[in-house]
């Protein structure tokens, strides 16, 4: 598919900006409008419509048992990932817990390579052996995929200690649900970053449900954007790519400056926790749907395309197509790659193996230090 490229590609769209809530900060520090292209939202609905199709395309996966374990699908918040790629470099850094393959797909990562690795496969992202939980990109700053409840948190701000220690101008976004916005080890990591005044964004991605618990039932709080107490806080559309990219703007320049910062990005994900939950014990299919009529995040730049005449139906086709081909691709030849060799046990345990103990299923196949 081919798109002819013209001046308007290049022309600025305005755009209004969903209003903000906020917490320590004044609301007109933050923009009320932004602006893009014909090109830039192009490429914006072709992203998150390829994320979007990789997911789905994970839960017919799951449904042949053709990826096993765990697996929690991200699909209806692609605005989020697409939002924070646009807003941060690669000399940023992410970490967030294991709704991650969108990260992933974003920081580097191929279609083939995330879907691979889910199936097991020696070609996935770590040779098969970290599954969906547990994406990882050093080359990118892309420090997981963690599939302990808030673990990443202060892992995350360890980072961020690590930029400011190595005065690096960067920072680190902390990801998390709204189901981990109640662990201990949240306030414990905040309070340090605020009193060191680290760039640690804490990002809350407020899907309503924590598991099948909503936050009205497990938190006195919802007003999750305040949750830093004296560190600032904004509460915004999560299905709102630009009003993501304009707050993930602000936020590092205010934490390069001025410290730590809550971000509450109100979302909504289509499927349940994870593949164990059917998504609708604890909500109506009617509610589902309804988030999907009114509040879609792929819809919502689709329509910005069409009401701008940046394409027609007919070119947004083209392009869903397109993504669902690239997928489809990368699934047929995952389905034929090699698993790993049983070598591969015993392999990347330490940094450098021949050096260390490594206990066999047998002790007769143990690895011996290279100096025993």
């Amino acid at each position: 598919m081919i798109f002819r490229i013209s001046r308007s590609c290049f022309s600025s769209i305005s755009v209004k900006l969903p209003p903000f809530k906020v917490h320590h900060l004044e609301l007109d520090q933050l923009p009320q409008t932004t602006t893009t292209t014909s090109a830039e939202l192009l490429a914006y609905y072709k992203s998150m419509q390829l994320q979007r199709r990789m997911e789905i395309a994970c839960d017919n996966l799951y449904k042949q048992r053709l990826i096993r374990g765990f697996l929690h699908l991200a699909d209806g918040q692609e605005s989020i990932y697409e939002g924070l790629h646009a807003a941060l470099t690669f000399d940023d850094c992410v970490i967030t817990a294991y709704r991650d393959h969108c990260i992933a797909l974003l920081r580097g990562d191929t279609p083939h390579q995330i879907i691979a690795e889910m199936m097991a496969k020696q070609t996935g992202s770590t040779k098969g052996k970290g599954g969906s939980m547990h994406y990882y990109k050093k080359a990118t700053n892309f420090y997981g995929g963690h599939g302990i409840v808030g673990a990443q948190i202060p892992l995350g701000t360890g980072l961020a200690f690590a930029q400011k220690y190595n005065k690096k101008p960067n920072v680190t976004l902390i990801m998390f649900g709204d189901g981990a916005a109640n662990q201990g080890q949240l306030y414990e990591a905040a309070n340090m970053a605020q009193l060191w005044h680290l760039p640690a964004i804490y990002f809350i991605e407020n899907n309503l449900f924590g598991m099948g618990t909503s936050i009205d039932r497990a938190s006195a709080n919802t007003k999750f954007y305040t949750r830093g107490d004296v560190i600032p806080g904004i509460q915004i559309d999560g299905n709102n790519v630009f009003q993501v990219r304009e707050t993930l703007k602000f936020a590092k320049k205010h934490c390069l400056e001025k410290g730590p910062i809550f971000i509450e990005a109100m979302t909504y994900r289509y499927h349940g926790h994870s593949m164990s939950d059917p998504g609708v014990t604890y909500r109506t299919r009617e509610e589902v749907q309804q988030q999907r009529k009114t509040r879609d995040c792929i819809n919502y730049v689709k329509n910005i395309i069409l009401e701008n005449k940046v394409a027609d139906e007919h070119q947004l086709e083209e392009i869903d197509n397109t993504a669902q081909n690239e997928i489809d691709i990368a699934v047929e030849q995952a389905k034929v790659d090699p698993v790993p060799p049983s070598t591969e046990l015993t392999t990347d345990v330490y940094v450098d193996n021949q050096n260390h103990f490594i206990r066999g299923i047998l002790y007769k196949d143990s690895i011996l230090p290279k100096s025993q």
